[in-house]
């Protein structure tokens, strides 16, 4: 039985390109590809396949929420992230998501192949190049070493960071959190103090760097509409 496999990729040429390599591989069925993260979903209902190979940046709901979605719902399917986003914040978002593996965009397409097989024995699988920055990471927390500014923030100051680097003004954001633009004021004041930080452009940059957006935020909920079918299912 050969191995279906869904692409979720919103660069044409990439997608175009490994569309184009995992179709010649005489294992591996490719059954669908979809631009954006609700359509992913969508197809993933649909097709079912074995394996999902996901940008973690796709555009509508990203990498982070169409893999929570899918581990959830469809916990058959196997995600695999194929990103050049491999900050350790990231890897460990999309494997708190559900990811069964992580790759960079720069590995080798027999990589791709190798992490494929090793998801499909139902195991983890990180690329060579982001598993030295999870150990460190872990190691700092075994010691008690991992303690960063943004842990100081409580979890409404988080949600006004993640909707200031969303470029939502105080009085959007207090309309989507319910609170008082004064209220918003006197977080967003705090968060700043926490983090040292003594502007918005700052403040916004501090929490795309520190992978704080786009997870976790606010997503209408997908339509089976968006469903995009690819020719060779």
């Amino acid at each position: 039985m050969k191995i279906k496999i869904l692409l979720a990729e919103n660069q044409n040429i990439v997608r175009e390109g490994l569309c184009s390599l995992i179709s010649k591989q005489p294992d591996f069925e490719l059954v669908g590809e979809a631009k954006n993260g609700r359509t992913a979903i969508d197809l993933a209902n649909k097709l079912l396949p074995h394996i999902v190979i996901m940008n973690l940046q796709i555009p509508e709901l990203n990498g982070v929420e169409a893999a929570k979605y899918i581990n959830k719902n469809l916990p058959d399917i196997k995600v695999i992230v194929l990103t050049g986003y491999c900050d350790n914040r990231f890897v460990t978002e999309m494997v708190k998501a559900g990811a069964r593996g992580y790759l960079d965009k720069d590995c080798s397409f027999n990589e791709l192949i190798h992490a494929i097989n090793v998801v499909l024995e139902d195991k983890f699988y990180l690329s060579p190049t982001v598993t030295g920055g999870v150990l460190k990471d872990y190691l700092k927390y075994l010691t008690g070493k991992n303690a960063l500014p943004v842990d100081k923030l409580t979890p409404r100051e988080r949600q006004v960071l993640r909707l200031i680097a969303e470029g939502k003004s105080m009085k959007q954001i207090s309309s989507h959190l319910n609170l008082s633009v004064k209220t918003v004021e006197i977080h967003r004041r705090k968060v700043m103090d926490k983090l040292s930080i003594n502007s918005l452009a700052e403040l916004t940059k501090y929490a795309i760097t520190e992978g704080l957006i786009p997870f976790d935020l606010q997503h209408p909920p997908f339509h089976q509409s968006h469903i995009y079918h690819h020719p060779l299912a």
